[in-house]
């Protein structure tokens, strides 16, 4: 199928996008004047994140707006204020000055969408300590593992979450100095605290201290291929980059209802689904649920969000349930929709006309780049398939590398890793601990994303898949990308994994794992048919060969289909980090 782009008629939009004229607005931005958007410590002491997110606005004219609407799971509701949000930070932060912890040391957070970790998030970076976000969904290992790399000092979870992943392996986290539990009563023992008495009798004013733009702020841990996690770091000067990109790419307004569906112990949970529409000033729901298509919808229509921001994950799920969402729900105030996670394949791009009544916005980001690098825009045409256009101020190129030097590619529609210029102001700083493996994502001035692309005449770009994802068969690189996107065209098909095997005649032969529609029977004439099917639109040499059903697909909590994992249980090999493993049961 041809895909062709979606057009928008910008006399359409009900508010005028932000960036209306792309081309305009990458030749004359600057990140010195785009700082002017944000106002800085008073009396120029620096910039922090929590300020610019929170307290300039309710130490102004939004201090009564809502800036938090919770719902909880079992159907409570909860606005909490700019002011409120100040206040309660403010109570973190002194707790954490009474605690002893101080600039630079680790606060983490292992808990689902509570208001507590909100207060304790921003709280910890009006401290100038580091806040680190874990997933709820770890195991008891990887949660030890990352406290130990990390060396936490303060863990913020629910009983729950430490009676049952955290308690046993105490002992083994000597540098931990105390668990916060945000929904005890009373303290367990001396390191083990409730943290609802603490932060009502804390003072709810507290004086951010001087915050160096480069002082540390962020730690975001992501699954290496094998071996031990990597702690990207990220310092204050982000909050730049989380800003602009809620400008130019989730284009909020302030009348703007927001949601980011994200798990806050994933990157995107904290870029998006706290900071950048808090330093907009809009009002960013938060929904403690996990996914279920039905609330979702419902979620949209009842708090009439205007802008979303979700996962392939989300997506696929959605496709595969039998809810007509813009039939059976008023989605009048929906304006705009993104998702990241993983590339969007063209088919569910063009789903969310049909099913949501607007096409679905993809970009292209990764935990050490901070914030939104590759975006499809409000007022630009969208190409079913492309990760879009870089940010302004962001430069991105394709790459190949030569030893220590790269050979810029300038013609259209080859195939090399996709670069980014250094310099943007969410630019992770380091690896924790680990320089060398910093220094070998960088050639000269440019970061190597692992990422391979292509860029059309237009200046799209378009992934093709991880560098050690791609299948070398019978002379042919393909890209699993590429496949999967032709098998998600049939009816049958709600997902698709496609990998490498070794075949000593042709190297290596391409096999697919699928994930059916309800309705639709696993069963040889369907395999038969797919192989049919994948070949007609793709050719002999690039269509699979081998296809398997599954009953889910592993994939990662935000969404990315794990290919090595697939790899390594049909090869028998070692899984490596698991951590992020999304549960399916």
């Amino acid at each position: 199928m041809s895909w062709q782009p979606i057009v928008k008629s910008p006399d359409k939009f009900p508010l005028k996008p932000h960036l209306s004229n792309y081309l305009e607005t990458c030749k004359s931005f600057s990140w010195e004047q785009a700082a002017a958007g944000l106002d800085g410590l008073p009396d120029g002491r620096g910039l922090n994140i929590a300020f610019e997110a929170v307290d300039r606005h309710a130490l102004g004219a939004n201090a009564e707006k809502v800036a938090l609407r919770w719902l909880g799971k079992n159907g409570e509701r909860r606005d909490i204020s700019y002011s409120e949000l100040r206040a309660q930070s403010n109570r973190f932060a002194n707790l954490l000055g009474e605690l002893g912890i101080g600039a630079g040391e680790r606060v983490f957070s292992l808990s689902g969408r509570v208001p507590e970790l909100y207060f304790s998030a921003f709280g910890t970076l009006k401290n100038r300590s580091v806040f680190c976000p874990l997933f709820a969904a770890f195991g008891p290992e990887p949660i030890a593992q990352r406290l130990q790399l990390g060396e936490g000092r303060v863990l913020v979870t629910s009983e729950r979450l430490y009676s049952k992943k955290v308690a046993a392996q105490r002992t083994q986290l000597p540098q931990l100095k105390y668990v916060l539990l945000t929904d005890a009563e009373q303290d367990i023992d001396d390191a083990t605290l409730a943290l609802k008495p603490l932060l009502e009798q804390a003072s709810a004013e507290f004086t951010i201290p001087p915050t160096d733009p480069e002082d540390m702020a962020l730690l975001h841990f992501t699954s290496g291929t094998t071996g031990k996690p990597k702690g990207a770091v990220h310092v204050h000067q982000a909050v730049l980059m989380h800003y602009v990109t809620g400008t130019y790419v989730l284009d909020l307004h302030p009348q703007d209802i927001f949601w980011c569906t994200a798990d806050c112990g994933w990157v995107t949970g904290t870029s998006y689904g706290m900071i950048a529409p808090l330093t907009h000033g809009v009002t960013n729901l938060v929904d403690e649920a996990e996914f279920e298509a039905e609330r979702w919808c419902r979620t949209l229509e009842e708090q009439q969000v205007s802008v979303w921001y979700t996962a392939p994950t989300a997506i696929r799920m959605l496709m595969r349930s039998e809810l007509e969402p813009v039939k059976q729900y008023d989605l009048s105030p929906l304006r705009l929709v993104h998702s990241v996670g993983e590339p969007l394949n063209p088919e569910a791009v063009v789903w969310g006309i049909k099913a949501l009544g607007l096409p679905i916005h993809d970009n292209w980001w990764q935990s050490e780049t901070g914030g939104i690098m590759i975006a499809n825009y409000a007022a630009m045409a969208v190409r079913p398939g492309s990760m879009g256009r870089p940010v302004p101020g962001v430069e991105a190129a394709i790459v190949r590398r030569d030893g220590e030097s790269l050979e810029m590619i300038s013609d259209p529609d080859v195939e090399g890793e996709l670069a980014l210029k250094a310099g943007w102001p969410s630019m992770f700083r380091s690896y924790l601990n680990d320089e060398e493996r910093y220094r070998n994502c960088f050639v000269g001035d440019w970061y190597l994303t692992g990422d391979l692309a292509q860029r059309d005449a237009d200046g799209y770009f378009w992934f093709v898949g991880r560098a050690d994802d791609i299948i070398k068969t019978a002379g042919h690189m393909v890209g699993p990308f590429e496949v999967e996107s032709v098998l998600l065209e049939h009816p049958a098909v709600a997902e698709a994994g496609v990998i490498g095997i070794p075949e000593p005649t042709i190297g290596q032969l391409v096999k697919a794992f699928v994930a059916l529609h309800p309705g639709y029977q696993q069963s040889e004439e369907l395999r038969r048919e797919l192989l049919g099917f994948a070949r007609k639109k793709l050719g002999s040499a690039v269509a699979p060969k081998q296809i398997a059903f599954a009953e889910n697909l592993p994939k990662t909590r935000s969404g990315k289909i794990m290919r090595r994992l697939l790899k390594a249980r049909e090869l028998g090999l070692p899984e490596g980090d698991t951590s992020t493993l999304e549960e399916t049961s």
